[in-house]
């Protein structure tokens, strides 16, 4: 499940693999892959990373247990890269994108976040046009 959006709206300059904390009927609605990243973004609050507006669709086997689709969920890194990632955003402007879900070998649902520079409307058109160029390559082959 990735984030496709993330790639044309920015440059990412620096990739992390986070661990996620999530319920129970959540981790069964991401192995059904039922995951999407529309309004999704990343915050700091109080030291600790948070993603918000990533929705994971209610399971569809679960009882009154069941999730709230959309909510704020913590990000699990280590205080070096957190500190990292804080200074990265203070002093250079950018800004923290989740970019896929995936399940590891160990069974455990990891989020990966990119450190992102936003892109402007005539780097967007050049992004079109290339992958226009590599189509038609692939077209004619």
């Amino acid at each position: 499940m990735n984030n496709r959006q993330a790639y044309f709206n920015y440059y990412i300059e620096d990739k992390y693999v986070a661990g996620i904390v999530l319920l129970g009927t959540e981790v069964k609605s991401i192995r059904e892959g039922k995951v999407s990243f529309n309004d999704a973004f990343c915050l700091f609050d109080d030291g600790e990373l948070w993603v918000r507006g990533l929705y994971i669709a209610e399971y569809k086997l679960g009882t009154t247990n069941n999730h709230i689709a959309v909510h704020d969920r913590k990000l699990l890194l280590t205080k070096r890269e957190l500190k990292k990632l804080q200074a990265a955003l203070k002093e250079k402007g950018l800004t923290i994108v989740p970019l896929r879900v995936f399940i590891n070998d160990k069974n455990l649902v990891k989020l990966e976040i990119g450190l992102a520079k936003g892109k402007k409307t005539h780097d967007k058109r050049e992004t079109i046009k290339k992958r226009d160029i590599e189509r038609e390559i692939k077209q004619y082959r």
